[in-house]
């Protein structure tokens, strides 16, 4: 279990982490890299979609003892639909269907058993399928990262799906998840969530469970404040756009928010920024309105715009996001939800708004009151450095490892 001065962990994931080009990714990339430093770390999973020829092995091989990854398997509609009834039976959400492997549960059996592990990492939850893998014989000690608790994530997204099936479908996943997710943890030596209030709810369904709070963060020396050479009266939304919240998110701010900017007169220009934008989304695209779909990097798009606005009505964790633009000195406007679990005051570190009206007020308050812009900047600033910087956090997911396993 030991491994010089460190110890030796395995990292379970859904993706692996490169590029690290999504919140759960950019995560399990910067807390990996980190934990390599102190901690012999291993990793297996599934390769991004788009890599074909295993780039994200080669990358993460550079602080990983051991990768091992596939390509996650494609199987006809008749297979997935026995699987999800498997699922269904075995008391699983029938969604987490598409994430299993045989081959991967195979994979990481081998590395329990060619290996004495200290700790095992299982994150995202739906990866929880692959602790069977391990013998019962090991003595690693198990933990489970909820990086949404999904029973009112999805309950949420219940809410704002456009078609009667997706309310459907989202509906029955958040009931499932609502009776799997205290089954699941109990199943685990520690729990581990992304915000204070997702532990709050997780021990509200079982008191049993042992569950420590370590946020997402963002890396404060690769991103600093952008100040304002080049802002121009824009608003920026960055989000994974073939996530129902966000996709969501984008046309209620231009439904309900965007015109009650343009009326104001300011000439203000709507920035979309992520991936896979559905056909609502990408039909916005024209007359002061920019949807880009995915980009190699997003800097430039928060250099330009004045504002970063979160107008999310739904999902669940912590947003990354706010953190990044935060961090490249953005001021936010966000909803109750957008900024959900991370410890920000409105007025202080950014502006909150649920009201459309409430929401275009505050956007153009940040658009023509300089002190404003700049004080809220700073504010924000300071509490990434101080709270949510990786190599704080990673310093605190340390901590835990220490109490787990005693060392």
């Amino acid at each position: 279990m030991q491994c010089g001065d460190g110890m030796r962990l395995l990292i379970v994931t859904d993706y692996i982490p490169y590029p690290p080009v999504s919140g759960n990714l950019v995560r399990v990339y910067n807390l990996a890299r980190r934990i390599a430093l102190h901690h012999e770390v291993s990793m297996v999973g599934f390769l991004q979609p788009d890599d074909k020829e295993g780039a994200g092995i080669v990358a993460m091989r550079q602080f990983c003892k051991e990768v091992e990854a596939i390509h996650l398997p494609t199987r006809s509609r008749p297979r997935r639909l026995v699987g999800k009834l498997r699922h269904l039976v075995s008391g699983q959400p029938f969604d987490f269907e598409f994430l299993h492997s045989a081959e991967l549960l195979a994979r990481v059996n081998r590395l329990a058993d060619a290996n004495d592990y200290a700790i095992v990492q299982i994150e995202p939850s739906r990866m929880a399928q692959y602790a069977e893998a391990f013998p019962p014989r090991t003595r690693a000690r198990r933990l489970i990262v909820f990086h949404n608790v999904g029973a009112q994530q999805y309950s949420r997204i219940a809410r704002i799906e456009p078609t009667r099936l997706g309310r459907w479908r989202a509906w029955l996943l958040g009931k499932m998840l609502s009776g799997w997710e205290p089954r699941c943890g109990r199943r685990f030596e520690r729990c581990i969530t992304v915000s204070e209030l997702d532990r709050q709810y997780l021990m509200a369904t079982n008191g049993h469970l042992k569950v420590d709070v370590v946020p997402n963060g963002v890396d404060t020396q690769s991103y600093q404040c952008l100040g304002q050479d080049g802002v121009r009266p824009g608003v920026l939304f960055v989000g994974n756009m073939g996530y129902a919240p966000c996709a969501d998110g984008a046309l209620w701010f231009f439904r309900e928010v965007y015109p009650q900017v343009q009326r104001a007169g300011t000439g203000l220009e709507m920035w979309i920024v992520g991936s896979s934008p559905p056909p609502a989304v990408a039909a916005l695209d024209g007359n002061g309105v920019h949807v880009t779909g995915r980009v190699g990097d997003v800097v430039p798009y928060y250099r330009r715009c004045a504002v970063t606005i979160v107008p999310l009505r739904a999902g669940g964790g912590t947003r990354l996001k706010i953190l990044e633009a935060m961090a490249l000195g953005r001021p936010v406007v966000s909803t109750t939800i957008g900024c959900e679990g991370l410890d920000v005051v409105s007025g202080e570190h950014l502006l909150i708004a649920d009201d459309p009206a409430e929401f275009a007020q505050c956007t153009l308050r940040l658009m023509h009151d300089q002190r404003l812009w700049q004080r809220v900047v700073n504010n924000a600033r300071r509490l990434v450095v101080e709270r949510y910087d990786w190599d704080v956090i990673a310093r605190q997911l340390l901590r835990v490892y220490s109490e787990v396993t005693g060392n």
